[in-house]
């Protein structure tokens, strides 16, 4: 895009007028259209292809999330030892090359829920060390002041995606099947990376000649441990995680079981939570900047709760397939009000020597309940029923939102804390 279309169309005073974040954010924008291919694609892979259970759809998105408790803590003293840019970008190349192990393992006849598992868990590995890498990123390129303006474009860019990106995930799906879909997000991936190969960013890394693995790594932990806003951040969306994973666990089985309806049309209705998100990133950081971040986080925990409510006592009809949307629309929103804000927090809290530490630490304390979270979804959706596990989400995110509500420290965040 030349300087001139830029100069008339995005205000002067907008983060896309940094060419650098630009260039970020567009990466962003392309990844995360791929990402939206391989969230339908390998639920519905498992789901429809190889008729999983709802137990095997919970070890699914738990194998998924265990490498973020087996390595944030590590990759988190690593990460403050090296350059963040290549590690992300070495990243996006890893979990293109393992989505496209499913289509080649499809047409070879060896496809089974356990290769599955494995690609599960290798994108779960590379994401908590490039997942963590990228957002540091951001704070080398953007001032701490504007990080919740970066979230929130950030969380814009997804919601491109979310919007057209399920839709045309259905139209591969229902064209070539769902693992040949993932070929898409693969090309979609490496084109991210090569986008990110353009930028360039002036990191110098200086590792103490006293450094010790085990010291640095407790001293991430001590300093969230001693800092009252990491704290309650950690507990809070811990417990939204949990809350999260159950219901994502079941919601395409109620999709396609319950409502019966076909893989295009569950891509359909992902549109609904890319309308969410279009329309949360729009307004999230007024509505951050009106109410505080912390009252913003509370309100997000609710609409989630509502929406996994709504759906729980949904009919088997038109009615029920309307609601799925609404909830989708109300989870979207939700999401970009608790993350932006949480990001946000983090990042604005932390000195920049213990980014990588502190984003490791507290990715890996707020995972930490969404693998059981999963697990107890796919447990309770066996023995009980799809919508008794969507009625344990709403009635966790609730108690949450209460709770939170009733919290000094998070009830009390008027505005981003200055270091």
């Amino acid at each position: 895009m030349s300087l001139s279309v830029i100069d008339r169309i995005i205000p002067a005073n907008d983060l896309l007028r940094d060419f650098v974040y630009r260039r970020l954010w567009i990466s962003i924008l392309i990844s995360s259209f791929g990402a939206q291919i391989t969230l339908l694609a390998l639920p519905l892979t498992a789901a429809v292809l190889l008729h999983a259970t709802p137990t095997q759809m919970g070890l699914l998105t738990f194998m998924e999330i265990f490498p973020y408790v087996l390595l944030s803590l590590p990759s988190g003293v690593w990460l403050d030892r090296v350059r963040k840019l290549p590690v992300y970008i070495s990243g996006e190349i890893a979990i293109s090359l393992a989505v496209a192990s499913v289509p080649i393992a499809w047409w070879l006849d060896i496809l089974t829920m356990p290769w599955l598992y494995i690609v599960g868990f290798l994108i779960g590995a590379v994401n908590t060390t490039a997942g963590t890498a990228a957002q540091i990123v951001l704070t080398q390129i953007v001032p701490r002041e504007r990080l919740i303006e970066a979230h929130a474009k950030n969380a814009l860019a997804t919601s491109g995606s979310e919007v057209a990106g399920p839709a045309t995930a259905g139209a591969l799906i229902k064209l070539l099947g769902a693992p040949l879909a993932l070929f898409a997000d693969a090309i979609l991936l490496l084109t991210s990376a090569a986008i990110l190969r353009k930028i360039k960013i002036h990191e110098i890394r200086v590792v103490a000649q006293d450094a010790n693995f085990w010291r640095d790594l407790k001293e991430g932990l001590k300093f969230v441990a001693h800092n009252q806003i990491l704290v309650a951040l950690a507990i809070t969306v811990g417990i939204w995680q949990m809350a999260y994973n159950a219901a994502l666990v079941v919601q395409i089985l109620f999709a396609t079981r319950t409502l019966g309806l076909s893989e295009h049309a569950v891509g359909l209705s992902y549109v609904c939570m890319g309308i969410g998100t279009v329309l949360a990133s729009m307004i999230g950081n007024r509505v951050s900047k009106h109410l505080g971040p912390g009252l913003c986080m509370i309100l997000g925990f609710l609409l989630c709760a509502i929406g996994w409510g709504l759906l729980a006592i949904a009919p088997a009809n038109q009615l029920g397939v309307i609601a799925f949307g609404l909830m989708l629309v109300l989870f979207a929103i939700g999401g970009v009000f608790i993350f932006i804000n949480f990001l946000a927090l983090r990042q604005a809290v932390t000195p920049e020597p213990l980014l990588g530490r502190i984003t490791s630490t507290m990715r890996w304390l707020t995972l930490l309940p969404a693998g059981p979270g999963a697990l107890i979804g796919g447990w309770l959706g066996e023995h009980f029923g799809l919508r008794i596990t969507l009625g344990f989400s709403c009635a966790c995110a609730m108690l949450l939102a209460f709770f939170a509500w009733h919290n000094k420290t998070i009830r009390g965040i008027k505005s981003l804390p200055q270091l």
